[in-house]
């Protein structure tokens, strides 16, 4: 491939790249405004969870995912509901043997933190705290407390972290647009599977994405150091 091909998508990402050095107060921003809504919503639902101030509108979405519960959209929803139960796991876990392979310490230890304190602290902190009650008579297994959706949190948090971590900074925009109809499909599929009301799955996502984005903040300098780095750093050394 020529010089000349190379130089308008090396142009292209430069800028991203070079604002993420400077760790900007637009990542901060969202981060922060998402953790709030997040915030906003659990502080209002633990006010009253059997009926918050929007439960006509969470009945009336629900009464919309009625069924029936067949054909395509069955085919759509069960693999997402498995995707992010467990098997979700495998993903970050080999996104982080990946990582270790190539010995990306920083990239490393930006999903390990991201992951746990997301998925673990984040979304069940917030389970733990406000304790709503499920919708009647869920199509699938689930655990306490319907606020907020972790699945819908989860799949928010995954889409940051492989944009982050493995999308080319010129080619974000795409991924984060992919990125988000992947995470409205989550949220639709917890409220049709009757596993989750919408304001739980609009809660999940915010809190997802709005900790990704702040440990993307904060980790930016690193990973920005790591991506400097020369290309052979990257791979175990060889034994003579």
């Amino acid at each position: 491939m020529s010089r000349h091909t190379l130089a308008p998508a090396a142009s292209a990402a430069a800028p991203q790249e070079a604002a993420e050095r400077r760790r900007g107060p637009g990542v901060l921003l969202l981060a922060v405004l998402l953790l709030g809504a997040a915030a906003a919503l659990a502080l209002t639902v633990r006010a009253d969870v059997v009926d918050p101030p929007f439960q006509g509108a969470d009945e009336r979405w629900l009464a919309w995912m009625g069924g029936p519960h067949e054909g395509f959209p069955a085919a759509v929803a069960a693999p997402l509901n498995w995707f992010g139960g467990p098997l979700g796991v495998v993903v970050p876990l080999a996104l982080l043997v990946f990582l270790l392979v190539r010995r990306r310490w920083a990239s490393a230890a930006f999903l390990f933190g991201v992951y746990l304190v997301g998925s673990t602290a984040v979304v069940q902190g917030l389970k733990h705290l406000v304790d709503r009650p499920r919708p009647a008579d869920p199509m699938v297994r689930v655990d306490h407390g319907s606020f907020p959706s972790g699945h819908a949190a989860g799949a928010a948090l995954l889409v940051v972290l492989v944009g982050v971590l493995l999308v080319p900074a010129a080619r974000r925009r795409a991924w984060w647009i992919g990125g988000a109809v992947f995470t409205l499909a989550m949220m639709w599929s917890r409220t049709w599977l009757h596993a989750h009301w919408l304001s739980d799955t609009v809660a999940g996502a915010a809190a997802g994405a709005g900790a990704a984005l702040l440990a993307w903040w904060a980790f930016s300098p690193a990973l920005a150091r790591e991506r400097d780095r020369p290309a052979h750093s990257d791979r175990p050394a060889r034994r003579s």
